[in-house]
């Protein structure tokens, strides 16, 4: 794993990323923030794209494609009207503005060495009989409750995996809820997340999927919820392991949810750990250190750590994390906690209520280890 951050001065923006190459294969995380120089959206938006043309020209980033994107934004309505994309893979906009003082942030995923094709909501990347489907952006605007948006949802990315022979229950490993009003529209949501999954035969006997389901405003003011996820096609029910923690955490069903903690992607020369929404909890379903947010971040970190750890990692193999926090004005206490904590992995802290009005901070990330897992094949 190398790390790499770059300052660029003339257009006050931060480049951190993390580089990771096994086999013939690489993948790069990248999260690009800017300085908020009292602009406008275009000012700033101009200068993070010429930030991020100046990471492809890097000695690192030749020949790597991006995956997806991830627009942060502080007025997603207004705003996104305004963002020109060239089209070559899946982006998400969502209104979680960063708590730097800017008005966006952006997370890019690129790989090296894979075959890489979009559709407009998914990239599809083909390599070695494995085919990886990132799809972006879904809303459903037809109906006005949390509830019937997300049955909506759901049906429409049920129709993207059609496409590729796969299914929600055997080929999705990771999904994003966004949640407009998180504290009066999530209830919704997850009354039908759970209906419908079990339609698709995901419960509590067989599995869930990682998931952070977390505050969040789309872009379309009709849109209560907005769905990202990433799929695969190609692999074995070996492959793929479940994260608990039980120590640490409860299941999520025992208080009606229903999404895994974290899931292990095994392939030959490496694994790949993806963390979901995580926030100060005991294997109770209690919250933890009410009130204080020193103490919730820390319980956090343990929470992910002890998730970490099950799938055969620790905080060195993290290449990327986002953070949530409910109160703005936490923003100070927290950067600095990470910043010492993880002076090399790329974050970014953003203003994005949890599920529960009394988490005032969660996180989520991605980890990637090389392995010898001579019973599958490479990435």
């Amino acid at each position: 794993m190398k790390f790499f951050s770059h300052y660029i001065e003339n257009l006050g923006a931060t480049v951190r990323l993390t580089l990771f190459a096994a086999g013939n294969v690489s993948e790069v995380h990248a999260i690009l923030t800017i300085e908020p120089r009292g602009e406008m959206f275009g000012q700033q938006f101009a200068r993070i794209k010429a930030a991020e043309s100046q990471l492809m020209l890097l000695p690192e980033m030749k020949e790597a494609h991006p995956i997806f994107k991830r627009y942060f934004l502080s007025d997603a309505t207004n705003q996104v009207p305004a963002i020109k994309e060239d089209g070559h893979c899946a982006v998400s906009y969502i209104q979680q503005p960063p708590l730097d003082g800017s008005k966006l942030a952006l997370w890019i995923y690129l790989q090296k060495g894979t075959d890489i094709t979009t559709d407009g909501k998914s990239t599809i990347v083909t390599h070695n009989g494995y085919r990886h489907i990132w799809t972006m952006g879904l809303t459903g605007t037809n109906a006005d409750t949390s509830y019937m948006q997300s049955w909506e949802t759901l049906f429409a990315y049920i129709d993207t995996l059609k496409q590729y022979d796969a299914t929600l229950e055997a080929n999705c490993v990771r999904t994003w809820f966004f949640v407009r009003d998180v504290d009066t529209q999530y209830n919704g949501l997850v009354k039908a997340r759970r209906e419908c999954f079990a339609e698709q035969g995901l419960t509590s006997d067989t599995h869930y999927i990682a998931s952070t389901g977390i505050g969040g405003t789309p872009a379309d003011p009709k849109a209560i919820i907005q769905l990202g996820a990433y799929a695969m096609t190609g692999f074995t029910p070996e492959q793929q392991r479940y994260l608990y923690a039980s120590t640490h955490l409860n299941r999520t069903s025992d208080y009606g949810v229903t999404f895994e903690r974290g899931t292990l992607m095994q392939y030959g020369d490496r694994n790949h750990v993806f963390i979901s929404g995580t926030a100060s909890i005991n294997n109770r379903g209690e919250v933890i250190h009410v009130g204080d947010i020193h103490r919730q971040t820390q319980r956090m970190w343990e929470n992910v750590e002890k998730l970490l750890e099950e799938g055969g990692m620790t905080y060195d193999d993290v290449m990327q994390i986002i953070v949530y926090l409910r109160d703005g004005a936490d923003y100070q206490l927290v950067n600095r906690l990470f910043s010492e904590k993880f002076p090399n992995i790329p974050y970014v802290v953003t203003l994005a209520p949890v599920c529960r009005p009394t988490w005032l901070v969660e996180m989520e990330c991605v980890a990637v280890k090389a392995a010898n897992n001579e019973q599958f094949r490479d990435f």
